[in-house]
C-alpha cells in the first residue's frame, strides 16, 4: 500500500499537526520506506518458528520474600489530623 500526500496532509489533519507541502512530501516518502519494509517483513516465513517471551535466554534474580521492616502504622497515623480504626479520615471531594 502506497501513500500518497492527500493521505499524509489528512492524518496530520486528524492528529492537528500543522504541517506544510514540504514536510508532507518528505513523510510521503519515509512512510512509503517504513510501509515497505513492513511488507518486506511480512513476507518471511515464521511457521516453524517458536514465539519468545524475552529475546534473551536468561533469568531474573529474585530477593528472598521477607519482612525487611516493622509495621509503623499506629506512628505515622499518630500525627494525622483524623484516623478512625486505623484508617485516614479525609474530607469528602465528591458528592
Amino acid at each position: 500500500m502506497a501513500l500518497e500526500q492527500a493521505d499524509v496532509q489528512r492524518a496530520a489533519h486528524l492528529a492537528r499537526l500543522g504541517l506544510n507541502d514540504g514536510d508532507a512530501a518528505r513523510y510521503v516518502d519515509d512512510l512509503n520506506r517504513i510501509l515497505a519494509m513492513v511488507d518486506q517483513l511480512q513476507r518471511v516465513d515464521t511457521d516453524d518458528i517458536a514465539p519468545l517471551s524475552h529475546p534473551l535466554d536468561a533469568t531474573q534474580r529474585l530477593r528472598a520474600d521477607e519482612v525487611t521492616e516493622s509495621d509503623r502504622r499506629t506512628q505515622f497515623q499518630r500525627c494525622a489530623p483524623a484516623v478512625e480504626n486505623g484508617l485516614y479520615l479525609v474530607p469528602r471531594v465528591v458528592e
